[in-house]
């Protein structure tokens, strides 16, 4: 599973918007799969998965962006986060007196079968140290000018065609507030410049150098505010 699909993040914000009665648990599941395909958890499909979920007890899913080094949204056990990191992504449902890590594989069975199975593994308690919405837009707007400023002197990242900023995703369900719709497209469309951006060919071991630590230094804080993003749903309405 590539870092950059947003399987996990349409399934945690489908999954939040139909858990707080903004959706209807259809809808949601043919969401998930409108991105993911036809899609398992455990080999059992989603639907019925989601369902049996929440007789358990499940009452939020929360979304994980890890990266080697930066294990953004995990707590453990050492199993799942190393899965989640080797995906790039997870999704984690907050039961009753549990939590449970799903983390993404393609599912391919053959040429005319092509979908995501999910696999579980015992997640440890929800991460307390993730941002608000607000303090992601603030750490993000930061980000962004730290590193215009580090790459001035350098090759930046590479220009997207505006087709592919079009195309860059970061949408929620409904129930989100305005300020969490704004920062995840925002997240998407920087998230899209970073794979883009270029090798830098012909710059000195010094500029490679900058300009490697802006782009980490970006990335970090884009993965954070699209986790921040899809959490929002649960957080107090404040103003924006």
């Amino acid at each position: 599973m590539r870092a950059e699909s947003p399987v996990s993040p349409a399934l945690v914000a489908w999954g939040n918007a139909w858990l707080a009665g903004h959706v209807g648990l259809d809808e949601a599941a043919d969401q998930v799969e409108s991105v993911a395909g036809p899609t398992l958890i455990a080999t059992v499909p989603l639907r019925v998965h989601l369902a049996d979920l929440r007789s358990q007890g499940l009452h939020e899913v929360r979304l994980a962006l890890p990266a080697p080094g930066d294990p953004l949204g995990l707590s453990g056990p050492p199993d799942f986060n190393a899965a989640a990191v080797d995906a790039g992504q997870a999704a984690i449902a907050v039961l009753a007196e549990r939590n449970i890590g799903l983390v993404p594989e393609p599912d391919l069975r053959g040429s005319s079968y092509q979908g995501t199975a999910f696999t579980v593994h015992p997640a440890g308690p929800v991460r307390a140290d993730l941002p608000s919405v607000a303090e992601a837009e603030r750490d993000l707007a930061e980000a962004i000018r730290a590193a215009t400023e580090a790459l001035t002197s350098v090759e930046g990242p590479g220009q997207a065609h505006p087709g592919q900023l079009e195309r860059a995703g970061g949408e929620l369900a409904p129930g989100y507030p305005g300020r969490a719709h704004r920062v995840s497209a925002l997240a998407a469309r920087l998230a899209v410049m970073l794979r883009l951006a270029d090798e830098g060919l012909g710059l000195t071991s010094a500029q490679m150098a900058t300009r490697s630590a802006a782009l980490r230094q970006l990335d970090h804080a884009v993965r954070r505010a699209t986790v921040a993003a899809h959490h929002a749903i649960f957080e107090p309405i404040r103003n924006p």
